[in-house]
């Protein structure tokens, strides 16, 4: 059964929306009204795997508390030098033992991971 859509709690969906598509470059799946006041925000990396939902309903879920989600990228190096060019702050990257990575947070300060693991197998793309 795979992981197929993680929650992540935003404050403004329109500049979250900004930051997810035009910085990282995710693609844009959804954007629907939700009822009166809310919206089905769906993106999914470039490369395919699960997909993300900027939610701003969850009472429990407060923007910036997301914290961990690992996003599968193939050049850490490369994405870190392409982000810090365009206003981006990421830790330096760096190695473990599972992979090399680099960490940079949203504009709502969700904790995003951008990491290339050791064994690229360990992350489905479909």
């Amino acid at each position: 059964m795979p992981i197929a859509v993680v929650s992540v709690p935003v404050s403004d969906v329109d500049r979250s929306i900004a930051f997810y598509r035009d910085t990282l470059g995710m693609t844009l799946l959804e954007d629907e009204p939700m009822g009166p006041d809310m919206r089905w925000v769906q993106l999914q990396p470039r490369d395919g795997g699960a997909t993300i939902a900027l939610t701003t309903w969850f009472d429990a879920l407060t923007s910036g508390g997301q914290q961990g989600l690992m996003i599968g990228i193939d050049d850490v190096d490369a994405e870190h030098a392409r982000l810090a060019g365009l206003g981006v702050d990421g830790s330096p990257p760096a190695d473990q033992p599972w992979g090399r990575f680099t960490m940079i947070k949203d504009p709502d300060g969700n904790g995003l991971i951008l990491a290339a693991l050791t064994d690229p197998a360990q992350v489905r793309t479909r």
